[in-house]
């Protein structure tokens, strides 16, 4: 069964899929979106589902850090339902606290990738990393 996993911004919604045994994920793409002015990519998402036969849907869910839902999460949990709506798939969630910044540091660390290459590759990593996260938990 593969799993696509998403990091929604206001932006970009980085997009990784699960291998096909649910072990690994990998980064797919970065979705361009413009959440004030209701586009949300959802006609590339579907090709990718049906591309990639997915059966479920992982968002990351940005709580604050004392875990309470904020402005990002809700935004997160509405694009869900979106997802949810326009697919009939079903929609999971994983907290994401840190994934960006936990990218960001692997990219850095990496010494070779510039702040432009980074901002263009940060949501589809810091997809693949809650993606992992959600398989590692559920495996």
């Amino acid at each position: 069964m593969r799993i696509m996993g998403l990091d929604v911004g206001s932006k970009t919604v980085g997009v990784a899929m699960s291998d096909l045994m649910g072990w690994t994920a990998q980064g797919i793409e970065t979705i361009a979106i413009n959440e004030e002015a209701k586009e949300f990519g959802l006609e590339r998402l579907k090709e990718l589902i049906e591309q990639y036969e997915v059966e479920k849907v992982v968002i990351g869910l940005p709580k604050n850090m004392n875990n309470s839902i904020g402005f990002r999460a809700e935004a997160s949990l509405a694009y869900g339902k979106l997802v949810e709506e326009e697919t009939g798939l079903p929609v999971d969630y994983i907290d994401e606290r840190l994934t960006t910044v936990q990218a960001e540091k692997m990219l850095i660390n990496e010494g070779n990738v510039s702040r432009k290459k980074r901002k263009k590759v940060i949501d589809k990593l810091a997809a693949v990393l809650l993606l992992q996260n959600y398989l590692d938990a559920h495996s």
